[in-house]
Order: structure tokens, then C-alpha cells, then sequence
């Protein structure tokens, strides 16, 4: 574990390292863009490159929405065609409702058809995104208040949620001031209300995913299901709690959502390596051969960054400095350079890591992982101009 004093001595991201390595993910994925525009990256790479396939995973959005943050930092408009074309294939997919049988609608088309319709106009974008916002309407669940993750509804062995959802619920937000509706607010805000009450550990860890009792809806019990075991602090989702606290906050203006966001970022500070890289579980730090998962830390400061816009001017200052403290450990050990290298932005990622304590298969250990390159561009972006997000 790391002290707050230890924190703070290493090194932020100066100016001209963020201007380098803003300018080289434009460039790597201007350059990707050769490979993926009628088709999409995987989740995660192989060998650090990712394989061409089609919209079906609940990743593409995040590669598309590095094509608008490329599109935004260039005004390339090779770049926004790509983006177009992909929006194309997102109202496709939620047309023919192809692989949208869980709740990370917003995860898909907050990056890519939100994105296009703030950006561009597009009422393409606009439409598919309104119906992403409906399909996940359909997964709330009255009997415990939220929106059930995976699987058939209502069924006992899914009747739950999952930490991920927090950075949906943004997509229902959006929806709701678009149309009109309030309704999308008030499931949104039920399932924020549901998940902060129940996710968060004493110590300020966090569950992966929480069951309720599929006839009462009372809570039954926190697990994980990618974590490495059900009580440890799976360095992914403690992210996801991280910026998912701050959208809570964004959209709810409750002050003890403002504590936790506090508090589950200094748990995740705390106990980053020293390299500030975390490893993929919180059980395992300095020393260990597990391997990391960089886009934690890519999440993280994104949250800390968004965060920052409703903080009292000191706390916004340390934690907008732990942000650059990340991105200066990003950049240094993780960032790809050169195109022969990786076809993806960020090194070191873990998807999904098998342990005689959770249901996973190692899928994409120590790779690329989408929504990790997605998540840092973002965070460079965040702080080298006022971005306005793809979110909401």
C-alpha cells in the first residue's frame, strides 16, 4: 500500500508529454482506421493486435468512439467518414437487436452514436441511441430496483446487477432530456440508488456484482465474477466505481455520493503498485507474476477527471494531480509507440483472468483491451481541452 505522501511524489504529466502522446494516439488510430472501419476491433488483442470482426460484443462502441476523439483532436474527415459509416452498423445492430441481450447499451452507443449525434447532427446516430436506451429500459427489474446484468430475465442465477452498469446509466440520462421522458430517469436513478447502497464494501472496496432474491428483491449477496475471489477488490471494477461514483454525483447531487467517490478512489490509490500500474486484482501488489490491467488505471483517471468539475477546489486539485500521476505511468509503461508494435494504444490490459475462485476464462491477459485504449485517449483528451463527453 501506498501512503498519500508516497502518492504524491511521483511525477504528473508535463504538457509536452501529454501533447506527445495525444498527437501519437491520433496517429495510431488514424492509422487502425486502414483496418477497421467496415469491420471492428475485438475485445482484446492477440500478440497485442486485435483481429477484424464484425458488431456483435459489447466493446465496438469504445472503438468507434476512438475514432470521434481522433475526428474531434484532427478534423480529419477521413476519420469522421469511418465514424459514420460505423454509426451506420450500430442502428443495424440495435435494429436487428444482433447481441444486445444485457444491459451495456451505453457502453456501445454512448461512444459511437451519442457521440456522432452530438457531433455531427446525425439522426441516425440520434435514433439507434434511443432505442439502445429502450432496450435497456426492458431489463429493469421492480422487485429490488435495478437493471439485471446478464441472462434471461428473471432468472434466480442472473437475477443481478453489476458494477459496469453505473456508466450505462448516462445513456438514460441523455435519453430522458432528448425526449422528454422522465421515466428514463427515474430507472436510472433507482438502479444508481440500488447499486451505492449495496456494492460498497466497508473498507471501501467494492463487489464485481450483487444478487437480490429474484421473488422479494432484498439483497442477498455481493460475488464477483471477475475478480480472484468474492472478496477481493478486482482492480476493473473498483475503477468502474470510481467514475461510475462520479456520474452518480453528475446526475444526482447527493453529497454522500461525493464521499464515496472519495473514498473508493483513495482505496484504489492506495493500493496501486509503485510502478502505478495496477495489478488486475487488488490482492496482488508489488512482487507478484500476475500480470496488470492498465485500462483500470486509464478508467480510474477518467472518473477522477470527471469528478473534478464538482469538487471543492482543493480536493479537485489532488485528485485531477492523481489523474496525471496515472497518465504519466500510463504513457511511460504501457503506451504503444509504434504501429509494428500493436495496432492498439495501451499494453498490459487483462480482460478476463481465471482463478479457482471466480467463473472466468483467460481471455486477453496481459494485451490490448478496447475499452482501455478508448478510456485513455479519453483521459488525454480530458486534459488537454474542455471535452465535452460522449456520456450525456
Amino acid at each position: 500500500m501506498q501512503t498519500k505522501e508516497e502518492l504524491l511524489q511521483h511525477k504528473e504529466i508535463d504538457g509536452e508529454m501529454l501533447k506527445a502522446a495525444y498527437d501519437k494516439a491520433a496517429e495510431l488510430i488514424t492509422i487502425a482506421t486502414d483496418e477497421f472501419t467496415e469491420k471492428f476491433p475485438s475485445s482484446a488483442s492477440i500478440h497485442n493486435f486485435y483481429r477484424p470482426g464484425r458488431n456483435y460484443e459489447w466493446t465496438p462502441g469504445f472503438w468507434t468512439g476512438e475514432v470521434w476523439l481522433a475526428y474531434e483532436k484532427t478534423g480529419d474527415e477521413a476519420l469522421k467518414q469511418t465514424a459514420e459509416i460505423e454509426v451506420k452498423d450500430f442502428f443495424r445492430r440495435i435494429k436487428k437487436r444482433e447481441g444486445v441481450n444485457h444491459h451495456d447499451m451505453g457502453f456501445l452507443y454512448c461512444p459511437s452514436c451519442v457521440a456522432a449525434y452530438k457531433l455531427t447532427g446525425s439522426e441516425t446516430g440520434k435514433e439507434a441511441a434511443i432505442m439502445a436506451a429502450d432496450n435497456l429500459m426492458a431489463r429493469f427489474q421492480e422487485k429490488g430496483q435495478f437493471f439485471q446484468a446478464w441472462g434471461r430475465l428473471g432468472n434466480k442465477n442472473n437475477y443481478r446487477l453489476i458494477i459496469d452498469c453505473l456508466l450505462n446509466m448516462p445513456l438514460l440520462f441523455w435519453a430522458g432530456e432528448l425526449t422528454g421522458d422522465k421515466e428514463y430517469e427515474k430507472k436510472a436513478e433507482a438502479h444508481i440508488k440500488t447499486s451505492m447502497k449495496n456494492i460498497i464494501r466497508d473498507d471501501n472496496s467494492t463487489y464485481h456484482t450483487f444478487f437480490f432474491d429474484v421473488k422479494t428483491g432484498v439483497p442477498e449477496k455481493g460475488v464477483t465474477h471477475q475478480g480472484n475471489r468474492d472478496g477481493s477488490a478486482w482492480a476493473r471494477g473498483q475503477a468502474w466505481g470510481i467514475y461510475g461514483s462520479a456520474f452518480a454525483y453528475k446526475f444526482l447531487r447527493e453529497e454522500e455520493y461525493a464521499d464515496i467517490f472519495c473514498k473508493v478512489t483513495d482505496y484504489f490509490l492506495k493500493h496501486l503498485p509503485k510502478d502505478m500500474i495496477p495489478y488486475w486484482d487488488f490482492d496482488f501488489s508489488d512482487g507478484s507474476a500476475e500480470p496488470r490491467d492498465s485500462s483500470a488505471a486509464a478508467i480510474a483517471a477518467c472518473g477522477m477527471l470527471e469528478m473534478s468539475k464538482y469538487l471543492p477546489e482543493e480536493k479537485a486539485a489532488y485528485y485531477t494531480g492523481m489523474a496525471k500521476r496515472l497518465l504519466h505511468a500510463l504513457v511511460t509503461e504501457c503506451a504503444v509507440t509504434d504501429p509494428a508494435q500493436s495496432n492498439g494504444q495501451l499494453l498490459h490490459g487483462t480482460y478476463a483472468r481465471s482463478t479457482p475462485y471466480n467463473t472466468c476464462f483467460n481471455i486477453g491477459v496481459d494485451e490490448c483491451v478496447l475499452w482501455g485504449d478508448y478510456f485513455y485517449m479519453e483521459a488525454l483528451t480530458r486534459l488537454s481541452r474542455d471535452w465535452d463527453p460522449y456520456w450525456y
